[in-house]
């Protein structure tokens, strides 16, 4: 069984692996015709590639500094985190957004003009469940795993994802989700 990586920036793959949030926000690449969410589980493969500090929030600035200005992808990645697509949920209302906020990495504005690209695409807020290796598989990066596109094909050298410990213990994770869950109650009813 061939396993796969979704590529996220670094410094919201620091703020999952922290426990921070369970909540990523995606409508996909330049790369991409429509983004999709086709494997349900899989790693996470830390990206710097179009990741800027005015894109972020800056309370993210301090914890995630590193992996916020690191500019080049190294060549040997350790996939030290892996996550379960717990929850999607479209995006296309711009309130839903404004409710998220709190809830991920990305500035308002940023988020805003992620909404905006590719307007018959909806934004996809995503719920994952994320998981920390000690002992990570090693992926050798080569120029097949560049480009922006979300998702990379893993070598049959990697394993499927199992194991390592809750990026968050299990009421920590049940609180946020309910945050989310909560901020988008009135456009999931609405829609």
């Amino acid at each position: 069984m061939s396993a796969f990586a979704l590529k996220e920036w670094a410094v919201t793959c620091e703020a999952l692996a922290a426990g921070t949030q369970v909540l990523i926000v995606r409508k996909g690449g330049i790369g991409e015709k429509r983004f999709s969410l086709p494997h349900p589980v899989f790693y996470l493969f830390p990206t710097y590639a179009h990741q800027r500090p005015d894109l972020v929030k800056p309370e993210f600035h301090d914890d995630f500094g590193g992996a916020l200005f690191q500019t080049d992808d190294p060549d040997r990645l350790p996939l030290a985190l892996w996550a379960e697509m717990v929850d999607a949920v479209p995006i296309t209302d711009q309130g839903a957004l404004v409710a998220l906020d709190p809830l991920h990495t990305l500035t308002q504005d940023y988020a805003e003009e992620r909404l905006k690209w590719r307007r018959k695409h909806p934004l996809w807020a995503v719920i994952l469940r994320v998981h920390r290796l000690d002992d990570p598989p090693v992926l050798e990066v080569t120029a097949e795993h560049g480009g922006c596109v979300s998702w990379i094909a893993l070598p049959e050298t990697i394993p499927a994802p199992a194991g390592g410990t809750p990026a968050c213990d299990g009421g920590a994770f049940e609180a946020q989700r309910d945050a989310i869950t909560t901020a988008l109650a009135p456009f999931v009813a609405a829609g």
